[in-house]
């Protein structure tokens, strides 16, 4: 079984991306309430379980989700590229 869609970077999902950065804002947040307004509201600690759910959706839906193919690139050495060619494909 390979693990790497549940840590790595580059093969987290959309879900997993919006889920550590909610949890990092909330972070965040908790800490800037904490000891700047020395006052966090009841319940906060919910969006931590919300998030590690949609974490967890997310990293469901990665694991066992359809797997892309990998991009195979065919190209011919003899000819040059345009510098653009890269960035503005069509």
């Amino acid at each position: 079984m390979n693990f790497d869609k549940l840590y790595r970077p580059a093969a987290l999902n959309s879900f997993q991306v919006v889920a550590l950065v909610g949890l990092l804002m909330s972070a965040g947040a908790h800490a800037i309430l904490y000891f700047a307004v020395r006052a966090v509201p009841t319940g906060f600690g919910w969006l931590y379980v919300c998030w590690t759910a949609f974490y967890a959706f997310g990293a469901l839906v990665n694991y066992f989700g359809k797997p892309t193919p990998p991009h195979h690139h065919h190209d011919e050495d003899d000819h040059e590229h345009d510098p653009d060619e890269i960035f503005f494909r069509d």
